[in-house]
């Protein structure tokens, strides 16, 4: 299907008080291939709402507990075009994502998911692949999907996944005829995110990598990633459970060892 920018919304997941969000927004709004925008939260206040009437964007206000699993299944439904990405408060995302993203979909028959490479943002410093050993990790593991044969094998995508996941959260783009109406499972917190691409990769259909670094996940102390990391007691747990979806016992908690070694470089 020949998807435009009609065919896109980015809900932007907004939570608290983000002193980041309107640098996100307007970096949404810097698009090549202009978009809709809407903002989604659970827990409303005056900086958002300020946000929403001075950018001319949309407020959806999920009611009950806030947590990441039902805020960000409830901005994807909110969204109701074919296209979403749920772009993360505290991130930003180069001018080219969105047009370099719908030219990468167009070329799949049957599209899932599409996402991008990314940097980190610490503090004032733009930080890449050349000048980061996990971010370079993630991209080698990443390499398969470079070729779009191997972008529609359910046995590339899992044996990518079976290693950790190394696709950014914030950087895809879900096609919501072609996935379930509900991505994320509020049994996880750290995995939340591995958790829906194993899902996903079980699926007939394609994950589309656009392999260039179009947007910047930020790293810092009051970032969502960052607390999870520092404060969730499972993550561990979390991580050999994912493991475990791919790798006999044995397998998983050698693997498990490993991996929780590269959570180190998510601390400021």
């Amino acid at each position: 299907m020949e998807y435009t920018w009609k065919d896109h919304t980015f809900a932007v997941c907004a939570c608290g008080e983000s002193r980041y969000l309107a640098e996100c927004i307007r970096s949404l709004m810097r698009q090549t291939v202009r978009s809709r925008i809407i903002l989604c939260t659970s827990t409303p206040n005056k900086m958002i709402e300020k946000l929403s009437e001075e950018n001319g964007l949309q407020l959806y206000i999920r009611h009950g507990e806030s947590g990441m699993a039902p805020d960000w299944n409830f901005a994807y439904e909110m969204s109701d075009t074919p296209l979403v990405t749920l772009a993360h408060q505290d991130d930003i995302y180069e001018p080219l994502f969105l047009e370099e993203t719908l030219a990468r979909i167009r070329t799949e028959r049957k599209p899932l998911i599409a996402f991008t490479d990314y940097f980190e943002l610490r503090g004032d410093r733009r930080v890449y692949a050349d000048g980061n050993r996990n971010l370079r990790i993630k991209e080698w593991m990443l390499l398969p999907l470079r070729r779009a044969s191997l972008a529609e094998s359910r046995f590339v995508r899992r044996r990518i996944l079976s290693l950790g996941s190394p696709v950014c959260c914030p950087s895809v783009t879900y096609v919501k005829e072609a996935l379930p109406e509900k991505i994320f499972q509020p049994h996880f917190q750290a995995d939340l995110d591995w958790q829906a691409w194993e899902r996903l990769s079980r699926l007939t259909g394609s994950f589309c990598y656009i392999p260039k670094a179009l947007m910047g996940h930020r790293i810092h102390r009051e970032s969502a990633t960052t607390r999870v990391i520092g404060a969730h007691r499972n993550r561990s747990q979390e991580d050999l459970e994912m493991f475990r979806a791919f790798w006999p016992e044995g397998i998983a908690r050698v693997l498990n060892h490993f991996y929780a070694a590269g959570q180190d470089q998510n601390d400021l």
